[in-house]
């Protein structure tokens, strides 16, 4: 992996984690463009760069992150299904992994659910992300659960969730991005630990393409996010699903034309 790679790959992952368009569907059409071939390497770097997109959401949500301990009692809850759900089903969700044309059908039924969404649940009221109900935020982590079908979006998943619980648009957005914390956390600690387990290490260089992806997608996810909670209070959700049924259609031609794409 090049150092131009590694910062597109970063501003890639900023952009994609929080909305509701599937940053894995964007990784693939991403590094094929650019032809990165996958290694154990890359596959550590798309998930370790998660880190700095963490980060992103505990800075600029400093406050809320220590406004009380039943705000991460919250999240915990909403945390256990995905949690649960990723051990039991761990092999399975591996191998859906490995089929981009699980993601490309995924971002375009997501994509048509999107464009429906603010009038599913246009009458909601609950503005308060901070003090989601605990069988709400149990419900909101069961949909977490469907975004481990690549191409789904965690974001979207969640957001969806937590509108059909009620939370205005806002709300549900800004749950989402809370929830990420400890989920993202959890993914990459993992991916770390199975790595080096394997055996693996990683040279000086490799640490630095880590450091430079962790921190251009910090910066991009602060902008990426600013922008999106601002957008979508005021226009809603309909422009990404428009937006992910031309990305899935367009993962679907490149593979009914022939072309190999590899999920990294």
């Amino acid at each position: 992996m090049t150092w131009i790679e590694a910062i597109i790959l970063g501003i890639v992952e900023g952009l994609t984690e929080f909305l509701p368009v599937s940053s894995t569907g964007h990784m693939i059409i991403t590094s094929s463009l650019m032809g990165i071939q996958s290694n154990d390497f890359v596959k550590l770097f798309t998930v370790a760069i998660q880190f700095g997109t963490i980060l992103s959401v505990v800075v600029l949500y400093f406050k809320r992150f220590f406004k009380s301990i039943q705000f991460y009692l919250r999240l915990l809850v909403a945390f256990i299904p995905a949690a649960i759900f990723g051990l039991l089903f761990s092999d399975a969700i591996d191998n859906m992994l490995e089929n981009p044309m699980v993601v490309a059908i995924s971002l375009v039924i997501g994509g048509i659910f999107l464009l429906f969404i603010d009038k599913i649940f246009k009458n909601n009221t609950d503005e308060d992300s901070d003090n989601v109900k605990y069988p709400s935020a149990f419900v909101i982590g069961l949909f977490q659960c469907i975004a481990m079908i690549p191409g789904v979006s965690r974001s979207a998943a969640t957001i969806i969730g937590g509108m059909q619980q009620k939370l205005t648009r806002k709300a549900a957005a800004e749950f989402s991005f809370f929830l990420a914390v400890p989920t993202m956390f959890a993914a990459t600690a993992k991916k770390m630990l199975d790595f080096y387990q394997d055996g693996h290490t990683i040279t000086s260089e490799e640490v630095n393409l880590l450091l430079v992806g962790n921190i251009v997608g910090f910066i991009v996810a602060i902008i990426a996010i600013k922008s999106f909670i601002s957008f979508v209070t005021k226009r809603g959700f309909q422009v990404f699903g428009i937006y992910r049924i031309i990305v899935g259609g367009i993962i679907l031609a490149l593979l009914l034309s022939g072309h190999s794409l590899e999920i990294i």
